[in-house]
């Protein structure tokens, strides 16, 4: 009985090791299959990609002017230089507008200048300055009844006592003496002033 039961526990495990190994087995081929379009898919790109340069830039610009983006053919991994690639880029000119990109300025517009405002002007000539005022005061009279007409005029602190016809501070002349006011001639600027009665 011992013995039944140890040869069906050895026939059990045999039938699990080998179930096991077919597993792997299978496992292992449905992986190997799958990757394998993959790699067939990328073997056959980089077969049919032609060795001629003329070729390569008519592929490149049908690819560009599909779905596909030149830029991934760019960011290819292949090492090998292309003269192609360069000749377009030295080829391209650079056509500026004339101003200089390295140097920061602004361009300030020039004034239009009006003619009409740069023709001189025929201005009469400046005259004369007008005679310096007459600094005296007229606030009283200084004659009696019967007596000629004489005033009292004054020049800040100094008072003068005159008549008609005399003159005052070596230029002043009293040309005529009313009720209210006194007319004054300065005799040095030729300048005649009508000085009116201050009361106080």
């Amino acid at each position: 009985m011992a013995m039944k039961v140890g040869a069906e526990n050895r026939a059990k495990l045999i039938t699990a090791i080998v179930l096991l190994a077919v597993a792997v087995l299978l496992l292992g081929s449905w992986l190997l299959n799958s990757g394998a379009p993959s790699i067939n898919t990328s073997r056959a790109r980089t077969t049919e990609e032609p060795t001629d340069p003329g070729a390569r830039s008519t592929t490149r610009a049908k690819n560009s002017s599909g779905k596909k983006n030149s830029a991934t053919e760019a960011r290819s991994l292949d090492p090998r230089l292309r003269l192609d690639w360069l000749k377009s880029t030295e080829d391209t000119k650079y056509s500026g507008n004339g101003r200089n990109i390295f140097q920061t300025y602004v361009e300030i517009p020039k004034p239009i200048v009006n003619p009409v405002s740069q023709q001189p002007q025929n201005l009469p000539p400046p005259g004369p300055p007008p005679p310096p005022p007459i600094d005296l005061k007229f606030f009283g009279f200084a004659s009696r009844p019967g007596e000629a007409k004489k005033i009292f005029l004054s020049e800040g602190d100094d008072i003068f006592i005159a008549g008609e016809g005399q003159i005052v501070d070596r230029r002043y002349k009293v040309l005529h003496i009313s009720l209210n006011a006194v007319e004054i001639e300065d005799v040095l600027n030729n300048n005649r002033q009508s000085i009116p009665l201050t009361q106080g």
